[in-house]
């Protein structure tokens, strides 16, 4: 492996990294889930959503890894 090669390969791993800790909203968390923001606050209200991050004193939102996380948890055989 090149030089150039391990330095690409290191910045893809970095990247998907940091990926997994970006904040998506909850407007977005909803539709990249495919449902109603309505449906979102239940999931959420019930404790059956994901872990949120509290973006400010009034907004909420989702980060990439603990959605796929908790997408896995509800996953069937």
């Amino acid at each position: 492996m090149s030089l150039r090669e391990a330095e690409q390969q290191h910045r893809t791993e970095r990247d998907r990294a940091l990926d997994d800790q970006r904040v998506m909203s909850f407007a977005l968390w909803c539709e990249v889930c495919g449902f109603s923001p309505d449906t979102g606050r239940r999931l959420l209200k019930a404790g059956k959503g994901p872990i949120v991050t509290q973006i400010s004193d009034r907004r909420i939102g989702v980060t990439v890894g603990n959605n796929r996380r908790w997408q896995q948890s509800r996953e069937r055989a």
